[in-house]
């Protein structure tokens, strides 16, 4: 199997272990990385005790995405299937995104059909995928996108981490935005393939503390890479539409200032062109 799937966790041993046991199952028989993300409840052990054929990493931080980015030093395929540890993907959907990936040597990413468990539905963000306002490119194996969900994505490894992987200062919340974002800028193409399919089972309750965090990302992802009116237009949008948490987003987002100004690379005018078509 050309694919590895790599997950990061913390915390969440009982889901983790459901969902190994049904990567495992596949009929691609992919090899698996885990990395811990500073777990208190014990979780690297217990993989390793009852799942001796996946790899645990423990990088001794919480990376939050960025610990993909660990897992995906470490594989040695071509491509990387992205999970959460509540998230597992459908019998023979890894071996279809390799295919598309290997017929389609300008891809870097195919963002698959999520469906969200228990209830059977379709996330809305593969919705919005699947009517993506980008030109449809003859040749490309589905809409073109400039964003996804992690749990739902297999990428190419090179193309990946060329483009420096997920921020780990984004911790998990948006982090999928800015790596678009850097693919996109390096000539790579992203896809959104219908016939790839994961299913994600989240954690009921709400959004709790991530709320601010994703303003906070969001704010980041626009500063570091749009135009400085855009920027600007895209944070005034941001903190209306953030009400309370605002405020503490805005200041959170500002104490990284030095590292946004060492980091900040604008986008070229035709890819900022395609995220305004996507913001409209």
């Amino acid at each position: 199997m050309n694919t590895t799937v790599v997950i990061a966790t913390r915390d969440r041993r009982q889901a983790l272990l459901e969902t190994l046991e049904r990567l495992e199952q596949l009929p691609e028989h992919p090899p698996i990385v885990v990395v811990d993300n500073g777990s208190s409840d014990g979780t690297p052990d217990t993989v390793r005790r009852r799942h001796p054929a996946v790899r645990v990493i423990e990088p001794g931080a919480n990376l939050g995405g960025g610990a993909r980015t660990v897992g995906a030093r470490h594989a040695r395929t071509s491509y990387l299937a992205f999970c959460d540890d509540d998230s597992w993907w459908a019998s023979g959907s890894l071996r279809r995104a390799a295919e598309l990936l290997d017929e389609n040597p300008q891809v870097a990413l195919v963002a698959g059909r999520i469906i969200v468990e228990p209830g059977g539905g379709v996330d809305p963000t593969c919705r919005l995928m699947e009517r993506s306002p980008l030109p449809r490119r003859a040749g490309l194996p589905g809409p073109q996108i400039l964003g996804f969900v992690a749990c739902g994505a297999v990428v190419r490894r090179s193309a990946f981490l060329a483009s420096g992987g997920f921020e780990p200062r984004f911790q998990v919340g948006g982090e999928e935005s800015l790596l678009s974002i850097d693919l996109a800028a390096a000539g790579w193409r992203l896809v959104y393939a219908e016939d790839v399919v994961a299913h994600h089972q989240p954690a009921p309750g709400g959004r709790g503390p991530r709320a601010r965090r994703d303003v906070r990302n969001a704010l980041w992802t626009a500063w570091l890479r749009r135009p400085l009116g855009r920027a600007l237009a895209r944070s005034a949008r941001l903190l209306a539409g953030g009400g309370r948490e605002g405020p503490a987003a805005l200041a959170a987002a500002l104490r990284q200032l030095p590292w946004i100004v060492r980091e900040r690379r604008v986008v070229p005018p035709e890819l900022e062109r395609a995220l305004q078509a996507i913001e409209r």
